[in-house]
């Protein structure tokens, strides 16, 4: 069995959601297949190993052209291309699958910004893997910009992503989504679609038995900090609802953990009580001293690593509704749920957390057995493969 991995992004270190995802799908498939990953590799970083990546594959790294120049701008915008494919066509990209020894078996995608590759590789049998839906995304980010300009273009290219699902969803062999309720949404649109859910997970032995100390003095946000929909998360809470709660918790620090933090990002640093740490080597020393970890998104889409993580490290999670969107989670039971805007709700929330251990001990239980029995990556990386032996019969 061969497989083409084709991935926009250098999935090692996996600093975000995304490359965590993409990480253990890859390391999944390679424990059944003879796997070729080619990807389009961070500037400045040297080119990846296979012991690097720890698992076995012929890795094949091309640098990341050039994004958002005016010349692709202009092709977003008159084009049939959405911007993101557009930034993610590439000519050396081009050149180096043609160098490879075809055919595949399978290629799988890791996102439908590679879909122009495609048509160079023949009529493989092509399977994307949907992160989320990128026209949900666009859409629910053009409703919530204040600016008319940004919410014009988003509402173009949502419809310009929603056509070229419309295609892959007609024409791929396959397509594996996050969540039931993505699966659902799609198979609306292409009843005779293969689509199967391979939900977001985590490495539940790596992050086992971190919060079990006393001295919890952090609320963690965590996520790659140039990724809008964090930013505008973290400015919105650290401005208006953080200030309440550290008045009413006292001694806690709101730490942002995360990669690429923004200048607007980096400014909450003089907030007082909230760091901006970027980049850490590894984010388990934030979650063993976390009260608790907040998740107050209101766009994107997919479902969040973040929460995942933090329910295996032991760690209560308090989110909005659309942070948990797509989770098996219980609200009240193995997580707290908070609408952005009700300042009143957070502080509550998370008081109820610091005050009784009985409670927080709990939501910890209840999340800890909920991430081991069905989110853990090595289950999901079974049914992966399981999925693409059944699809090929």
């Amino acid at each position: 069995m061969r497989i083409l991995f084709l991935s926009p992004r250098q999935c090692w270190p996996a600093l975000s959601g995304a490359k965590l995802r993409e990480y253990h799908l890859a390391r999944a498939l390679s424990r059944w297949a003879e796997l070729t990953y080619v990807y389009f590799a961070d500037a400045g970083d040297p080119p990846l190993t296979a012991a690097d990546l720890r698992f076995d594959a012929r890795v094949i790294g091309v640098p990341k052209p050039h994004v958002y120049g005016p010349w692709k701008l202009v092709q977003g915008l008159a084009s049939r291309w959405p911007l993101p494919v557009v930034n993610y066509t590439s000519p050396r990209m081009i050149e180096a699958l043609s160098r490879l020894d075809h055919p595949f078996d399978l290629v799988h995608l890791d996102s439908i910004h590679m879909i122009r590759y495609v048509e160079t590789m023949g009529n493989p049998r092509v399977i994307y893997n949907w992160h989320n839906i990128e026209s949900e995304a666009m859409r629910r980010y053009a409703e919530s910009t204040p600016s008319l300009a940004r919410s014009v273009y988003a509402k173009l290219t949502a419809g310009k992503w929603e056509r070229l699902e419309r295609q892959i969803l007609r024409d791929a062999f396959g397509h594996i989504v996050c969540s039931e309720r993505e699966r659902q949404q799609l198979s609306s649109i292409a009843p005779s679609a293969r689509i199967k859910v391979i939900e977001n997970g985590v490495d539940c032995a790596n992050l086992a038995g971190l919060n079990t100390g006393s001295d919890r003095k952090r609320i963690v946000f965590v996520g790659k900090m140039d990724y809008y929909p964090n930013i505008e998360a973290i400015i919105g809470f650290a401005n208006t609802t953080w200030p309440l709660v550290r008045e009413k918790v006292k001694g806690t620090t709101l730490s942002i953990v995360g990669a690429s933090p923004t200048a607007a990002v980096q400014a909450l640093a003089g907030i007082p009580g909230v760091e901006v740490t970027g980049t850490v080597p590894d984010v388990r020393p934030y979650y063993r001293e976390a009260l608790a970890a907040v998740v107050p998104l209101r766009t994107g889409g997919g479902t969040r690593l973040k929460i995942l993580e933090a329910m295996a490290a032991g760690v209560p999670v308090v989110s909005s509704a659309l942070g948990a969107e797509g989770l098996a989670v219980t609200p009240g039971s193995d997580i707290l749920i908070s609408d952005p805007d009700d300042h009143a709700g957070w502080v509550r929330n998370l008081s109820e957390l610091a005050q009784s251990e009985v409670r927080r001990t709990e939501l910890v239980e209840k999340a800890r057995q909920l991430v081991q029995t069905r989110y853990d990556w090595n289950t999901l990386g079974q049914s992966l493969i399981d999925t693409y032996k059944g699809w090929l019969g």
